[in-house]
C-alpha cells in the first residue's frame, strides 16, 4: 500500500526565511530604524525652520531688536584720545579697553541731566548681576571743574576722566537735534564704538540691549 506525503503549501510559506538585508537584519526592521532615523532628524530641524520662518515670513516688528542706534561703521578709539584722572595721570582713553564702556560725556559741574546718565549707567551695570565686571561706567569730563564729593561717593565705580572736548566731539557721533552730551554711547571690549542710546533714553530699554549684547558676545 502506497504512503502518498501529505502536501502542505501554507506550512511550507510559513517556514520559509523571511527577507533580509546584506548584514543580516529582517527588511522589516531596518525599514523601521530608518524612518526613527527621520522622524528625530525632523524634530531637531523644527526649532532652526520655524525660526527662518518667524525672520523671513513672519519678520519682527519695527525691523530692528536694538533700543540703541547702531554706529555704522564702527569708531576706534582714537590713539590719540588722552584723559586725565584725579590723580593727575594721563593715559590713552584706548588703555580701557578689554572690557564694555558705557560713556557719559558731561562738565564737571554735572547738572541735573548728567547725573541722571551716571544713575542710568550705574544702574544698568548692577542689573548685569555677576555679568556687571564685564562693564566700566566712564564720565568723561570736558572742563576742569572738580568733582563734587557727593558724586564721587555716590558713584564709586565710575571712571571719571578728563577729555579734550574738541576731540570728543569728532569721535562720538551726535545729531543735527543733540550734542554728544545728550547720549550714553556703548564702547565693544575691542575698542570701538557701537552704540549710541538716545537723548532721555529709557534705562529699561538700555538694559535690555545690554544683557542681549553680554549674552551674546563672550569677548571682554
Amino acid at each position: 500500500m502506497s504512503t502518498q506525503t501529505p502536501r502542505s503549501t501554507d506550512a511550507g510559506r510559513s517556514a520559509s526565511p523571511s527577507p533580509t538585508q546584506p548584514d543580516g537584519r529582517p527588511k522589516g526592521s531596518w525599514q523601521r530604524g530608518r524612518w526613527t532615523l527621520l522622524a528625530i532628524a525632523l524634530i531637531c530641524a523644527a526649532p532652526i525652520v520655524l525660526s527662518y520662518f518667524t525672520y523671513y515670513v513672519i519678520k519682527p516688528k519695527g525691523g530692528t531688536t536694538s533700543y540703541g542706534e547702531l554706529v555704522a561703521p564702527q569708531r576706534p578709539i582714537p590713539e590719540s584720545l588722552m584723559v586725565t584722572g584725579d590723580d593727575g595721570h594721563t593715559v590713552p582713553l584706548a588703555s580701557l579697553k578689554g572690557r564694555w564702556l558705557m560713556i557719559s560725556v558731561d562738565g564737571g559741574a554735572c547738572g541735573d541731566a548728567c547725573a541722571t546718565k551716571l544713575y542710568f549707567m550705574r544702574q544698568v551695570r548692577a542689573a548685569q548681576g555677576v555679568e556687571r565686571e564685564r562693564i566700566v561706567t566712564v564720565w568723561l569730563r570736558t572742563d576742569g571743574a572738580s568733582v563734587s564729593d557727593v558724586l564721587k561717593t555716590v558713584y564709586p565705580d565710575t571712571r571719571m576722566l578728563r577729555a579734550d572736548p574738541a576731540a570728543l566731539a569728532q569721535w562720538f557721533p551726535a545729531t543735527d537735534a543733540t550734542k554728544d552730551t545728550d547720549h550714553i554711547y556703548l564702547v565693544d571690549p575691542n575698542g570701538n564704538l557701537m552704540m549710541r542710546f538716545p537723548a532721555h533714553a529709557d534705562p529699561s530699554k538700555i538694559n535690555r540691549d545690554v544683557t542681549k549684547l553680554l549674552k551674546w558676545s563672550r569677548i571682554g
